[in-house]
């Protein structure tokens, strides 16, 4: 590892296990021997307390490391349902078998994703997981990384890949993100359906495993500046297309034919042309059910990635038409001349395939039997063999099953990839086909396992050969670890110049029938000082035999020059492109325009292709952080919890999980440039409070660089404050043993590296409290500054409203005072004016004096008129005589209720009240407040006065009446 290596190791870490720290002290001074070297003393020592086995979640803890003890270990954990255990830097996972759904629950997600230190917790593929997602949290180059899953065929690599897809789509997904469910479904819901059809178009069921993967696919993740997941990328590798013309005994197609046939309604079947019961020659073993045979669930991950009913429609139909051409029989003719024959039931099958695929039928069965061949500008028809027309209609079918998953990665990607500018990291899950040896095997087994031995390769390359070889050159004591490396079997498969894939391709390319036996006399002529290649003289099969990591496999060479051109002819092609399917019509039109070179043979190989994806894959890989898993199958016949010691044995030596262990034991797992450590820790030595001390650092003797003093007075710095901690003051373990300066990085066991991130966090999060205490302070001060001036405006504001609100009601006061005096001068003249003439009223000096007996008395004086004063009433007033008293007798007819009585009296005092008495309708008063003098006369209709009309007290005899008040005495 290189600075790659920084803080995807600082945040998570390799594993290296809490008690190994004393016997790495030993190693590191004192190599660990070889595998061999190991005494049986040793192992059957560690072997005694058999009970204690399963507890060693971490198999760098194991004493002595060898193929038995490291077996033990594993077999004594899966018996107890165990089945995650760390080896170093991989994570080694045995299938069950079956399923455990407590064990990936969201509650166990959580879990993980909480915890400060994953790695506390018990080996998980979750802890894989989190530590990729934290390394991409971290910003540390590189950013990116990668979770490479490997192992043979039916370890559990697409059951690994579905968990850590899962995982991030759970622990990664945005809670703020609010989406209608009548619209596009969130990103995360579509990364997870992208599984369901990617495997069931990709996907079958052989002989080691239910659900093998036919494909290789690398997923990106993509996540944003926050690590939200916003989208995702799809890459395949090398479709098995082969399967869908031909599969072995015992092993089934694809999923998505068993789906549609056991799945399908009644009127789908019939829409299909695929009723019930009918017999395919390309869908063997179809009575056997697997779990992955659920229709309703591809369909339903159809509908989320926005797959309508119409695509889906024209899927299903091409997929039926394919499956009708699997029962398309040729015989060959008497005549030479004549095309090959069709039997009724087949031209009966050739006429559903035509409609299901929407291409004309007699059309289809020229561009089967008879071959276009150019002449010039000339077209000349020759008639095929049998064995051409059955090639012919193996290669229509492939090439259109090819194109339409490529038209659905297309889409998926299409549906569930963000924008360049949306993401800015990613992280990606690896699931390729495991290593693969079968009784037969052709072009398919020699890519697939050409591909397992890059990947191996790189996991050599990354960590057992990079890594020890650091050691050496950094200027560490190490003693190199024997390992299997697979460099000379990659230099046989793809070496320069002479190679298997160069010799295949040259042979391809070669414009001639193909000749197996030709093809391995030249491999033995060109290659036969290889040792990773041999043959078997004996054999009447012409073969060869490569030595690959995991085993010997022998590969049949019939038929893989013709695989390895990958031929389609161009009259099929055409056929295609006419198709009324628009999907149809659509993939081959598009593909023909993006490889206008495909017509004829293909100068491209089927090698050259995957070697080229797969060289991109690796370029990935190495510019990202990898992850390893190793998957472990337990049994080759997939039994649930069955342990056999010799198929885990063999894994586990193709592997090197014993060599990784042996390394991660004994060596240095975290390795930091200087650079990168003290920008990382740095901050340590500058807050600490403790000065550099006599404790010295295993550096070399001749480091004089100025970087590489500043990163030992940093490790003397933190090693003086672990030797202050009271819980370490008893601690055995030397700490020169835990860190080693190189010439440009530092090595650090595990054990060092937890002390530098406590001492990191500590100081950060006094340095964080520091600035809160501040930036609170400032804001309180801040604060208070701005009630203080809000206070200041507000009692400003507030005496301004009170004194225009003052000045306001004053003026009011003011206008109501003067309208109310200028209303009672108007009143007033008015009613002066209404008044009668004073010439009708006696003078003052006319009035009669009063008899003093009587003014003493207070009695009223009788008026010195004999006689009663006459009265009459008009309609709307009234006029009375100087009286003292009068009872009157008023009649009102038509209109008038009731008529105002007024007297003019002339009284020698003020005291004294006045009553009339009219008998209108009920008693009613009339109260005369004034001293008139003589005769008064009021009209009621146009006097200015105020009448108010007001309901005296209900309990006296009185109703109502009107007041007049007159306040001028005439």
């Amino acid at each position: 590892m290189s600075s790659a290596d920084t803080r995807r190791n600082v945040k998570a870490g390799h594993r290296n296990g809490g008690g190994m720290e004393k016997g790495f002290v030993q190693k590191v001074h004192s190599p660990h021997p070889c595998l061999n070297d190991s005494s049986e003393g040793d192992i059957q020592a560690f072997l005694i307390d058999e009970d204690q086995l399963h507890t060693y979640d971490d198999l760098t803890k194991v004493n002595p490391v060898t193929p038995t003890t490291v077996l033990k270990c594993l077999q004594a954990r899966y018996r107890v349902k165990v089945f995650y255990t760390h080896a170093g830097c991989t994570l080694v996972a045995l299938n069950p078998f079956q399923p455990f759904p407590d064990l990936y629950s969201l509650d166990v997600m959580k879990e993980y994703h909480c915890a400060p230190q994953p790695q506390e917790f018990k080996p998980h593929i979750f802890i894989v997981a989190e530590e990729a997602y934290r390394n991409v949290q971290g910003q540390l180059e590189p950013v990116n990384q990668s979770l490479v899953v490997s192992g043979e065929s039916g370890a559990g690599k697409t059951w690994t890949s579905r968990c850590l897809m899962k995982y991030y789509a759970t622990v990664a997904a945005s809670s703020s993100v609010l989406k209608s469910q009548d619209t596009v479904e969130r990103i995360e819901r579509r990364v997870l359906d992208s599984n369901p059809i990617m495997e069931a178009f990709g996907n079958a069921c052989t002989l080691r495993n239910n659900n093998s993967s036919r494909f290789g696919k690398y997923i990106q993740l993509q996540l944003d500046r926050c690590q939200l997941l916003v989208g995702a990328s799809v890459q395949t590798y090398l479709l098995e297309k082969t399967r869908v013309a031909c599969q072995l005994a015992n092993e089934r197609n694809f999923h998505i034919f068993y789906q549609m046939m056991k799945g399908a309604t009644d009127e789908q079947s019939k829409e299909w042309k695929m009723p019930r019961g009918q017999h395919f020659v390309w869908l063997p073993n179809s009575e056997k059910t697997v779990e992955e045979d659920c229709f309703h669930e591809t369909v339903t991950a159809m509908v989320h990635l926005g797959i309508n009913a119409e695509s889906q429609r024209q899927i299903f139909k091409i997929l039926a038409g394919i499956l009708q051409l699997g029962n398309l029989n040729f015989s060959s003719s008497t005549d030479e001349s004549q095309p090959c024959n069709l039997d009724e039931q087949s031209k009966d099958f050739l006429q559903r395939a035509a409609e299901l695929l929407c291409v004309p039928a007699e059309e289809l069965q020229m561009c089967l039997r008879v071959r276009t061949l150019k002449a010039g500008k000339q077209s000349v028809f020759k008639p095929c063999s049998q064995a051409e027309c059955s090639m012919r209609r193996d290669c229509l079918a492939k090439a259109i099953y090819a194109q339409l998953f490529e038209w659905l990665v297309t889409f998926i990607n299409n549906s569930i990839c963000a924008g360049p500018s949306t993401w800015c990291n990613f992280i990606g899950v690896l699931d390729v086909y495991g290593f693969e040896c079968f009784q037969i095997n052709n072009l398919e087994q020699l890519c697939i396992n050409y591909a397992n031995e890059k990947l191996q390769q790189h996991f050599v390359a990354h960590y057992l050969r990079a890594q020890q070889e650091e050691y050496v050159s950094e200027g560490l004591k190490w003693s190199f670890v024997k390992y299997q490396d697979n460099q000379s079997c990659l230099d046989l498969l793809e070496g320069s110049p002479v190679s298997v894939f160069s010799l295949l391709n040259e042979e391809s390319r070669l414009n001639r029938a193909s000749d197996p036996k030709t093809f391995r006399v030249r491999l033995e002529k060109e290659l036969g000082d290889n040792a990773n290649i041999s043959w078997d003289k004996f054999s009447k099969e012409p073969h060869f035999t490569v030595a690959h990591y995991a085993g010997k496999v022998n590969y049949q060479m019939e038929g893989m020059v013709e695989k390895n051109k990958d031929p389609v002819p161009p009259e099929l092609i055409n056929l295609l492109q006419k198709s009324d399917n628009p999907l149809l019509h659509q993939i081959f039109t598009d593909n023909e325009t993006e490889n206008p070179t495909t017509k004829g043979l293909s100068k491209v190989t089927v090698v050259s292709k995957f070697k080229n994806s797969l060289e991109s894959l690796m370029r990935i890989l190495h510019s990202t952080t990898p992850h390893y898993t190793r998957c472990i199958k337990p049994n080759p016949e997939c039994n649930p919890l069955s342990f056999k010691k010799e198929e885990v044995i063999m894994q586990l030596e193709a592997c090197g999980i014993v060599e990784t262990i042996h390394i991660s034991a004994a060596g240095f797992p975290i390795r930091i440039p200087f650079q990168g450590f003290m920008q990382r820790y740095g901050l340590i030595a500058k807050y600490s409070h403790f000065k550099s001390g006599s404790h010295c650092v295993d550096v070399e003797a001749d480091g004089n660089d100025s970087l590489r003093r500043e990163v030992e007075k940093l490790l003397r710095v933190v090693l003086q404050h672990k030797a202050f901690e009271p819980s370490r003051k008893h601690d055995s373990e030397k700490p020169n043993s835990w860190v080693h300066c190189g010439r440009t990085k530092v090595f650090l066991t595990q054990s060092m590296l937890d002390l530098l991130e406590d001492q990191r966090k500590k100081i950060l999060s006094q340095c964080a409290f520091s600035i809160q205490c501040c930036w609170q302070r400032y804001q309180r001060r801040r604060r208070h500054a701005r009630q203080q001036s809000a206070t200041l405006i507000q009692a400003a504001l507030r005496s301004w409203l009170v004194r225009r609100r003052v000045q306001r009601w004053n003026r009011a006061a003011a206008v109501i005072q003067n309208t109310w005096r200028k209303w009672r001068a108007l009143l007033k003249s008015l009613a002066e004016a209404e008044l009668d003439d004073a010439k009708d009223f006696v003078g003052a000096d006319d009035a009669p004096a009063l008899d003093p007996v009587i003014r003493e008395r207070g009695l009223v004086q009788l008026s010195s008129i004999q006689e009663p004063v006459p009265v009459r009433g008009w309609p709307m007033g009234l006029a009375l005589a100087s009286a003292p008293s009068i009872t009157m007798s008023l009649t009102a007819t038509g209109f008038q209720k009731m008529m105002s009585v007024m007297a003019s009296l002339s009284l020698p005092s003020t005291r004294g009240g006045y009553k009339v008495q009219p008998n209108q309708y009920s008693q009613e008063l009339a109260t005369i407040r004034a001293q008139p003098k003589r005769s008064v006369k009021l009209h009621y209709r146009r006097s200015p006065l105020l009448y108010a009309d007001r309901q005296p007290d209900m309990k006296s005899d009185v109703t109502g009446f009107n007041a007049i008040l007159l306040e001028n005495t005439l």
